[in-house]
Formats: structure tokens, C-alpha cells, sequence
């Protein structure tokens, strides 16, 4: 009797022409799946904070074996690659300079005279420009240096202190791990946002959004059966995503599936509200692509999928709660990575889930407003 009334009803005769519509547009499929693997593939592989061959000069005025297994040590692990040896230190400066070396080093003529003595010094040069590469070469040099002293002895062998360090959930500290989930929920992101605002502006350029006042079903009937048949195919990114990241980038799924799903339904959701959104205010796909533009940047830059929360000015901090995607990026690599559920991740759901009934009620009363 109930799924009677339904098959009956005005909203399925609009959910089946929403479907067959959406199903008849091949650009639209295309969209949906063509975008989504390309953006994962090159930000997964893309996104990566580890720096590898740094152009490294260097100028060994000892020449001894002491200082040839220094330089060697700084090159064996293929963070710094000899780029240049110059024959002057003005020369090395200049180098490094003009950016043609990332890090110059100075070995002085007296460095095995003061080596035996124990108070050995080097110069290195590093260009700043790049604040990121800088700070990681200048650890690589001191853990290299602080290596190189352990084999002659100058640190102690036996320290008070000693330290072990264990690394969970990422033992082999792989980069993308840590990216993928991000990059997932900056695809449902912009995807969601961006096929639902282009199908809705689209009715409005073909006039058929205005056939929809003569019809007798209520107005939330006529959004809800704009945005079932776009979840459920959206539904299809969230598998393609999943599916991607552990066939390509090896990515774990510790955690529940379903959870993780039915949150990645509850994203689409909000994706799907911003894209009608999105559309009320535009008047044809140009104008709404480039309006997504602007307001999809600001949740990707305050969403932690580019660098942490904690790196940002304290204000952007507080401004990113407002963020759905931050909370949702915390969901998913809680799920896959970490393998915990609602006792854990209970605040970022609260909180996704109330972003994502105040925008489908902001949306509802904006697709109100449009259709009278």
C-alpha cells in the first residue's frame, strides 16, 4: 500500500525524469567519471611533502678522505644530488643566489686539523625562498651531520636518555596516505558542487524549471527528485574514489564500510546543497562555474587537505569548523586509517550533519523562492 502511493505519486513521475535525463546526458556521465580519476591520480601523486634530489654545490678545499665521506654521506640517500662543485666560494654564493642550487656547502682547507681536535666546522648555504624545502634540507643536513659525528665518536654512546619511537597507523610514513582521503573529499567536493548547480541552471536556461510550477507536486518534492538521482550516481565517486586510492596508492580501510559510505552519502548531500545554491544565484553555467570557483577554494584551503589546521592563523582555525570538508576529511581518515567509529569521530559527524541540514533547508527555501 505504501510503495503504491509512492509509485503513484507526482515526485515519482519526477525522480524517474530526472533519472532518465541525467542517464540521456553523456557529458554529464562523462563528468562524473573522468574528472573524479584524473583529479585523484594527480593530487594523490602530486601531493606529496617529500622533497628528493635538492641541487646541492659543494666546494671541499680539505680534500682528504674525511671530507670526501662527508660529502658522500650528504649524497648517499638521494636528498641532495651534486649539482655543481665550484671552485670559489663567491661563485657557490652566486649559485645558490640565482637558484640553481637549492643548498651549498663549504668544506675549509682546516678541517682535518680541527676534525682531530674535535671542533670541526662547515658552512651550508641554503636558499629560503622555498621555506618548505629549506626546512626539510636543513634537518636532512643536521641528521646527516649528527650521523656523520656518531661514526667518529664525538657523541656519546651511551646517553642518559634514550629514545624509541613507534609510528602508528603509518609505519612506512607513506605521503599519500595521509593526502588520498583528502583528495576523495576534494573530489566529491567539487564534483557534487559542480553537477548539480550546471543540471539545475540548465533547466533554467531551457525554461523548463517554469513547467515545473504547473505540475501538482509540492516544491520539496520537486528538489528532492533533483537530488536522489544525483546521489545515487555521486554515489558511484565515493566506490571510484575508494577503489583508486587502495589499488593505486595502497590505501588501508581499517574501519567500517558502511559507516564510512553512509557519511560519504551525508557529504554528497552537502556538495549537492551548495551546487543549488550555487544555481539560484546564477543565470546560466558560465556564471555558476565561475561561482563555484569561489567558493569552492575557501573550503579547500581551510579544510586541511593542503596543509593542517594547526600550520593556519588562529582565526582561520575557528572559521575551518564552519568547514564541512575538514570535518569529513577527519571522518575518513579516522575510518581508513585509523579504524575508528562513532565513540571517536561522534563531534565531526554532529557537526557535518548539521552543516548539512542547515544548507538542504537554505536550498529548499531558496528553490522555493525560485519557482514562485
Amino acid at each position: 500500500m505504501f510503495f503504491s502511493r509512492i509509485f503513484n505519486s507526482s515526485f515519482w513521475a519526477l525522480f524517474r525524469k530526472e533519472t532518465n535525463q541525467i542517464l540521456r546526458d553523456k557529458q554529464l556521465i562523462i563528468l562524473l567519471i573522468v574528472p573524479p580519476t584524473m583529479q585523484l591520480l594527480l593530487y594523490g601523486f602530486a601531493l606529496n611533502p617529500d622533497v628528493h634530489n635538492l641541487k646541492l654545490g659543494v666546494i671541499d678545499y680539505a680534500n682528504v678522505s674525511a671530507s670526501r665521506e662527508l660529502v658522500q654521506a650528504m649524497t648517499s640517500n638521494g636528498i641532495f644530488t651534486i649539482e655543481s662543485v665550484p671552485t670559489a666560494e663567491k661563485e657557490l654564493s652566486r649559485q645558490v643566489e640565482e637558484g640553481k642550487l637549492n643548498v651549498g656547502v663549504l668544506i675549509p682547507p682546516e678541517f682535518p686539523r680541527k676534525l682531530a681536535k674535535k671542533e670541526a666546522e662547515i658552512q651550508v648555504f641554503i636558499d629560503g625562498v622555498d621555506a618548505n624545502a629549506a626546512g626539510i634540507a636543513s634537518g636532512y643536513m643536521t641528521q646527516i651531520i649528527q650521523n656523520y659525528n656518531r661514526n667518529f665518536g664525538q657523541i656519546q654512546l651511551n646517553p642518559p636518555v634514550s629514545l624509541q619511537v613507534v609510528f602508528l597507523y603509518n609505519p612506512g610514513l607513506i605521503s599519500s596516505w595521509y593526502f588520498v582521503p583528502g583528495v576523495m573529499g576534494l573530489v566529491l567536493t567539487l564534483v557534487g558542487t559542480l553537477v548539480s548547480s550546471v543540471a539545475v541552471v540548465r533547466e533554467k536556461d531551457s525554461g523548463t524549471l517554469e513547467q515545473l510550477l504547473m505540475t501538482p507536486a509540492a516544491n520539496w518534492e520537486i528538489l528532492l527528485a533533483k537530488i536522489l538521482p544525483l546521489a545515487f550516481l555521486l554515489m558511484g565517486d565515493i566506490l571510484l574514489a575508494l577503489t583508486l586510492g587502495q589499488l593505486v596508492f595502497g590505501l588501508p580501510l581499517r574501519g567500517n564500510f558502511l559507516l564510512f559510505f553512509g557519511l560519504s552519502i551525508i557529504y554528497l548531500l552537502v556538495g549537492i546543497s551548495i551546487g543549488i545554491l550555487l544555481a539560484m544565484f546564477s543565470s546560466s553555467q558560465q556564471q555558476v562555474v565561475l561561482m563555484s570557483f569561489f567558493v569552492n577554494m575557501p573550503i579547500l584551503q581551510t579544510s586541511g587537505v593542503l596543509a593542517p589546521i594547526e600550520a593556519m592563523p588562529r582565526f582561520f582555525q575557528v572559521v575551518s569548523l564552519l568547514n564541512p570538508l575538514r570535518h569529513y576529511i577527519a571522518i575518513v581518515r579516522g575510518i581508513l586509517l585509523k579504524g575508528v567509529g562513532l565513540e571517536v569521530l561522534w563531534m565531526h559527524i554532529l557537526a557535518l550533519l548539521s552543516i548539512a541540514v542547515v544548507l538542504l533547508t537554505i536550498s529548499l527555501s531558496k528553490f522555493r523562492n525560485q519557482l514562485s
